[in-house]
């Protein structure tokens, strides 16, 4: 055996701690990042401290906003909550997921984050709220179901949420999913008009003791959402590392709800990722819930899946100047729900215009009727419901961000117009959309729960008209 002198020695030392410093550094570096998403629940982004409303104390999500990036266009598909959950976690739009009607379920040949992050070694947990369906698709490795606080709504697990921070031990993805602010509020005393932020939408609301007094409650709603979020970020803090990516949304606006408008669809929507982020930062680039997966899968060290709408958003987190998407795309279906009614929408928005088109308008309304006098009913209660709303609808967002003048009938924006249209035709195909993208065809959509000719609270069906419909009379959606 080869005698190693004391300087041999030395040498081999040397090269050896340095060849572990190389490995440490390298293991940093390809180190998978945890991620969480706090999801808050019915809250207009115009309703936040960092989004420009002093009237409202939301400390919590202001903080992240010093510490990471601020969106002013981050946007979902759908102003209601079963479909833009199912985006968040699928990234794939409502209408290709199948979820496009609330309390509806994905089709079961969808995959979700569960699937694509797991396949990546993350566990993946949900974290209070859950609204999507089936369990096959959202195959969750923890879920902790919502707690009884002290307030009108159910809280986040807080307890659970800080044990597993504590304990865990390979990369995680978690989905903290709260209840708040959605109604019922909290039961408080009118503020007056003067401490409350209104918005051309609802500024002719000022004098209305019933509005002042849900805004307060809605107010007091959106601060008690805050202290849970703080405790969220206390545990972040003392427990996690700052390989941690931390983003907090709400799934939709409570003011625009069930809506194409950006009052509905315009998400609010913070970013924190220490030594990634740059702190104090805001872009403008548009960005989707289907780009969460794809963003989530590559920050993972996954590969681009073709089968999802999204793209990943990384490159913006990293350079708040970087732009991902021409246009984004909405969609609204009144059926499905406690007041429904046939009144569908479509939207393709980019930075500066915004298309919509309302299929069932009374303007088209004839078109749409076919042999069936009672569903010919139906399709005119729903029509007449919203009989103020044209069928085409174009707004220019930076001259008009509340969307108050419509300019769809103005000549000199036809060009705009007509651009939008073949871009939203192109998109309804390639979603497989159940409509045609022209007046003419307007089916029922057979949602057990809440058929149109059953009345209930929220719906009041004319004595000749209940029990009318037969199923066949229906879209039935097999899946």
């Amino acid at each position: 055996m080869k005698h190693i002198t004391y300087q041999n020695r030395f040498s081999w030392i040397l090269i050896s701690l340095l060849m572990g410093i190389c490995f440490v550094g390298n293991a940093k570096k390809v180190a998978k990042p945890n991620i969480i998403f706090y999801l808050a629940d019915d809250q207009d982004i115009y309703d936040y401290g960092c989004y420009g409303n002093d009237y409202i104390k939301t400390p919590a999500v202001d903080r992240l906003a010093g510490e990471g990036m601020v969106f002013e266009n981050a946007f979902t598909a759908q102003s209601i909550c079963a479909p833009s959950r199912s985006q968040l976690y699928t990234g794939n739009y409502p209408l290709k997921n199948g979820c496009f009607i609330n309390h509806f379920r994905t089709k079961p040949d969808i995959k979700s984050v569960t699937t694509y992050l797991g396949d990546l070694g993350y566990e993946v947990i949900l974290a209070g709220k859950s609204h999507v369906q089936p369990a096959s698709v959202y195959n969750w490795d923890l879920e902790w179901h919502s707690v009884e606080g002290r307030g009108p709504r159910k809280d986040i697990p807080l307890d659970s949420i800080q044990a597993y921070f504590k304990n865990s031990k390979k990369p995680f993805c978690m989905f903290i999913t709260s209840y708040y602010p959605h109604a019922e509020y909290f039961d408080e005393p009118s503020k007056p008009a003067d401490s409350i932020q209104f918005y051309p939408f609802n500024e002719d609301k000022k004098t209305d003791p019933a509005v002042l007094k849900r805004i307060s409650g809605y107010y007091r709603s959106v601060e008690e959402d805050n202290i849970h979020l703080a405790q969220v970020l206390q545990y972040v803090d003392e427990e996690l590392d700052d390989n941690t990516l931390f983003i907090y949304s709400a799934d939709h606006g409570v003011s625009g709800k069930f809506t194409v408008y950006d009052r509905g669809l315009n998400v609010p929507f913070v970013a924190r990722w220490p030594k990634v982020i740059k702190a104090g930062s805001r872009t403008n680039a548009l960005i989707h819930y289907t780009d969460v997966v794809p963003t989530f899968i590559e920050m993972a060290g996954g590969k681009a899946i073709r089968d999802v709408d999204g793209k990943s958003f990384l490159p913006v987190l990293k350079d708040e100047s970087a732009e991902i998407h021409e246009y984004v795309y909405g969609v609204q279906t009144n059926q499905g729900i406690l007041a429904a009614s046939v009144f569908p929408a479509r939207m393709i928005r980019s930075k500066k215009y915004k298309y919509i088109r309302n299929f069932n308008s009374v303007e088209v309304l004839d078109q749409n009727f076919g042999d069936n006098t009672y569903v010919n009913a139906f399709l005119s209660i729903g029509a007449n419901k919203h009989k103020n709303m044209p069928y085409e609808e174009l707004y220019d967002i930076e001259k008009d961000p509340f969307e108050q003048n419509n300019l769809a009938q103005n000549a000199s924006y036809d060009a705009i117009k007509q651009k939008l249209v073949v871009e939203l035709k192109r998109w309804m195909k390639e979603q497989g959309d159940i409509l045609t993208g022209e007046p003419g065809y307007m089916p029922l959509i057979w949602t057990q729960k809440f058929l149109l000719d059953h009345p209930r609270s929220n719906l009041s069906v004319h004595d000749s008209l209940v029990n009318t419909l037969k199923k066949e009379d229906y879209l039935i959606l097999d899946y």
